[in-house]
């Protein structure tokens, strides 16, 4: 059953989503790697940010020329390139959002083991912890976008609460003597630069999320343009600041070796209770980024399903407007991704699938620049700008093909062979579509 009107989200639940999918468990670790390769890495961080309000804008003005239209980067390449290449873009993604959901149920698994030791040594609580983590969030997406936003809102208020506060309240303990050296690496600062460049990267994965759901937001050509701007702008400030303050807390030896340096950085602010404060804060960010993506696993079927370029079965909706069988199989997917992971002998495999994806992921940001900018010349519009057109959309190409070359050659060509295992499941909506 299928409901008549279908429920719609403000500004504020389409900018969490946003927020909430960038802002994960690996921010809270993040800064420890890049301590290692000196304050050069701060310049890295500007980049990407530069870099994602890029791509952010791009994404920003096909919101208010695809409108109300859901899909997001699939939706956007679709109309620039046809329905070879947006099916393409919409499986890939599509298989890094299930695969990825599994990794992030391990790492909340891991982020609860601080507390509870005994989920490292026990697989048998890991998994059935990280499995029931998948399916709540599951059920909870089946009661519709209405209250899978609520807990979106909620998580990434109290995700950003540790964050703000380390960052705040860490400005009276700074200590401009513990800042790093600009360079620790030893090699030239222009051998150094990609590296952090890239580390930081994929922190930055998730910018699109508020062009998904676009159909289900209110007056989106308004606010799926505003939800995407807002979010990577605010996200690009706590995560420089968050880096710079770190810095100036933990000297460098110790925030090297730390494998939680906000936490470290807490409880060096208000003792042990600072550092339980931010694995908290760790563990909500997990179950926020769990809940977005799960939600967005539904969403980009759907709207492929839609175009009649997905199995019929992902466009069912139930009566709160869910995609409820996409959930419900991008659940079944997630929990053999994340068994996976606990099986010996396989975790190598289950490493080199998550690179794979990440590839997967970054894809749509260059196929999304390209569409912006034939999108543009096909529609005669923006006729008398069309030099900050071809600016904009140049820059986003070339920023999401630089990061698709340093995911290194063995990942792009293991990446391209998971898009071509989509070509079967298309040839068959193909023939679908021809019968019909």
């Amino acid at each position: 059953m299928t409901s008549k009107e279908p429920q719609k989200v403000g500004l504020i639940t389409a900018t969490s989503l946003v927020i909430g999918n960038m802002i994960g468990v690996g921010i809270f670790v993040l800064p420890a790697a890049l301590a290692k390769y000196g304050s050069i890495s701060l310049l890295g961080w500007v980049f990407t940010a530069v870099g994602a309000i890029i791509l952010a804008k791009i994404f920003s003005n096909l919101s208010k020329i695809v409108v109300n239209k859901s899909g997001g980067p699939y939706a956007y390449t679709r109309e620039g390139f046809g329905d070879f290449i947006g099916f393409l873009m919409a499986w890939g993604y599509w298989v890094s959002c299930w695969v990825g959901n599994g990794a992030i149920a391990i790492a909340i698994v891991g982020a609860i083991g601080f507390f509870f030791p005994v989920l490292e040594t026990n697989s048998v609580y890991s998994v059935s912890i990280g499995l029931g983590l998948i399916w709540l969030f599951t059920w909870i997406n089946t009661g519709g976008i209405k209250e899978s936003g609520i807990v979106q809102v909620i998580t990434t208020a109290l995700k950003l609460t540790p964050l703000i506060f380390v960052i705040i309240v860490g400005l009276f303990y700074f200590d401009i003597n513990n800042f790093p050296e600009f360079n620790l690496t030893g090699n030239s600062d222009f051998a150094t630069f990609p590296m952090v460049a890239a580390l930081t990267l994929y922190a930055f994965i998730g910018i699109e999320c508020a062009t998904i759901p676009a159909e289900n937001i209110k007056n989106p050509e308004v606010l799926v343009g505003k939800a995407t701007m807002f979010g990577a702008v605010l996200t690009a400030i706590i995560y420089i600041l968050a880096t710079i303050v770190l810095f100036g807390i933990l000297p460098t030896d110790i925030l090297q070796g730390s494998a939680a340096p906000f936490a470290k950085a807490a409880q060096l602010i208000s003792g042990d209770f600072g550092g339980y404060f931010v694995a908290i804060g760790v563990i909500i960010s997990g179950l926020g980024v769990l809940n977005g993506w799960i939600l967005i696993t539904g969403q980009m079927p759907m709207a492929t399903a839609k175009d009649n370029l997905f199995p019929k079965i992902f466009r069912k909706e139930n009566k709160n407007g869910a995609p409820a069988y996409g959930l419900i199989i991008g659940g079944l997917l997630s929990s053999a991704v994340m068994l996976m992971n606990f099986t010996k002998g396989l975790v190598d495999q289950f490493q080199t699938i998550v690179e794979i994806v990440v590839f997967v992921a970054l894809l749509p940001y260059l196929l999304t620049s390209a569409a912006y900018i034939l999108i543009i010349i096909e529609r005669k519009l923006h006729c008398n700008s069309w030099v900050k057109t071809f600016v904009l959309g140049g820059l986003g190409f070339a920023f999401s093909l630089w990061a698709i070359f340093g995911a290194g050659p063995e990942t792009v060509f293991y990446g391209f062979m998971l898009l071509l295992l989509g070509i079967p499941l298309y040839l068959i909506m193909l023939y679908n579509k021809r019968e019909k």
